[in-house]
């Protein structure tokens, strides 16, 4: 069996805000995870692109999810931090997968049919294939875990399927069969008004999520606004069944709070949810306070930015292109 190095790979899209859904699905996991995997982070610029980008905006936000990363802990000393797009072995991996990957296999993908929703037909090639690319992006680094979300394991398991194939096409062992790692209290936060929906970036109402760039009193307003019910705190996690708000505040707590639901189903038991919503605004402002703050100082650091990116992207490099060079000879390319 094949010894591979403990390594881990994620990203994020540079299309809108990032939210406290991106820092408590994924960044604030990162953190931790850096200290004890070597780390490679990427900001998904490619992935943006399979709906369309104002190419000025696109530019801006691939910095702002950069500093949002470093703002909230991670270290470009320690880990590697870069876009997607500076590095061609993405795209090229990519397309070998898409040669890789079965028809049947990308039909079964949710996010897909989310996406594109009834206008299947006028979708992207870009939107249907990009799973392929996920999975090249992991791939490429031959990373052993991947941080993920409740959402992304499906696109896990394709990547999964797709490394297998390989493997067994051409009767190697290269690719690793990558792990998830599934994290924190809050693995999917939602809505702020509507439990049953995901924190999103897209939603059309500003009060619906918690954007990285907020300021600390837009933070504490959208705590105090969010939606709840009638209803007292239940002191269990069985009384939240059937209250998807409630259940997502109180993940929301627990996870910035590094506490359990059921701690905190215990201390707000019984009480009606003024002086929880009053603490959690508290608690999202210690939190979230600093690193917006520091976010919006280095986003008017350009050229650091950019230099961490270039950096960055020269180390992936690196990592990378031994890594594609074997996969052509794997599959049979002529090399000079």
């Amino acid at each position: 069996m094949t010894e591979f190095k403990q390594r881990i790979f994620s990203g994020v899209q540079p299309s809108g805000n990032l939210t406290l859904g991106n820092y408590l699905g994924a960044i604030r996991n990162w953190v931790t995870l850096q200290k004890t995997y070597e780390s490679i982070f990427c900001v998904v610029d490619l992935h943006a692109i399979t709906v369309w980008q104002d190419p000025a905006v696109l530019r801006n936000a691939t910095r702002e999810v950069a500093a949002g990363m470093i703002a909230s802990g991670i270290d470009p000393k320690e880990c590697i931090i870069f876009n997607q797009s500076q590095v061609p072995g993405h795209a090229e991996l990519a397309w070998i997968f898409n040669c890789v990957a079965r028809m049947g296999w990308l039909n079964r993908m949710t996010q897909f049919k989310e996406k594109a929703g009834k206008n299947r037909e006028r979708a992207s090639v870009g939107l249907y294939v990009y799973p392929d690319l996920m999975a090249a992006d992991i791939m490429l680094y031959q990373a052993t875990h991947v941080p993920v979300g409740e959402d992304q394991k499906q696109h896990l398991e394709l990547t999964r399927d797709i490394a297998q194939k390989f493997n067994s096409d051409y009767g190697t062992e290269f690719f690793p069969i990558v792990e998830p790692l599934i994290l924190g209290e809050a693995k999917r936060v939602m809505s702020l008004r509507d439990g049953t929906a995901k924190m999103s970036k897209s939603d059309p109402s500003e009060n619906s999520r918690i954007n990285l760039t907020d300021d600390r009193d837009t933070i504490a307003k959208k705590i105090r606004k969010a939606r709840t019910d009638s209803e007292a705190i239940p002191s269990e996690i069985a009384g939240l069944e059937g209250r998807p708000e409630v259940k997502n505040l109180i993940s929301i707590f627990a996870a910035l709070s590094d506490r359990t639901v059921a701690e905190v189903c215990q201390q707000y038991g019984g009480q009606d949810f003024a002086p929880f919503k009053k603490d959690l605004a508290e608690l999202s402002v210690s939190v979230l306070g600093p690193i917006t703050e520091e976010m919006k100082r280095l986003c008017d650091e350009k050229t650091y930015i950019d230099q961490v990116l270039k950096e960055g992207s020269e180390k992936a490099r690196i990592l990378s292109e031994p890594v594609l060079k074997q996969v052509h000879n794997i599959v049979g390319f002529l090399q000079s």
